[in-house]
């Protein structure tokens, strides 16, 4: 079973990485740009035939590992 984990920033939390995009892209000719906000993907394949068993394992991979709980939010999808 394979699924997808997206980790962005919460939305209080200062982006530089992001901002730094942001920037370069608007010195590059794209001024329509409003705003870029960076963050982490990635997909993982489990060994479970059970699927909320599954996105259950993956969930706890986020929480323990994928994302800082304090600033980071995540979202699992199975693909």
């Amino acid at each position: 079973m394979k699924f997808s984990v997206i980790v962005t920033l919460k939305k209080d939390v200062l982006d530089p990485q992001g901002k730094v995009v942001e920037n370069t892209l608007r010195n590059i000719g794209m001024e329509d740009l409003k705003s870029v906000r960076q963050g982490k993907y990635f997909e993982i394949e489990i060994n479970i035939g059970d699927p909320k068993k599954a996105e259950k394992k993956v969930d706890d991979m986020c929480k323990k590992l994928l994302a800082n709980l304090v600033i980071e939010d995540y979202k699992v999808c199975k693909i």
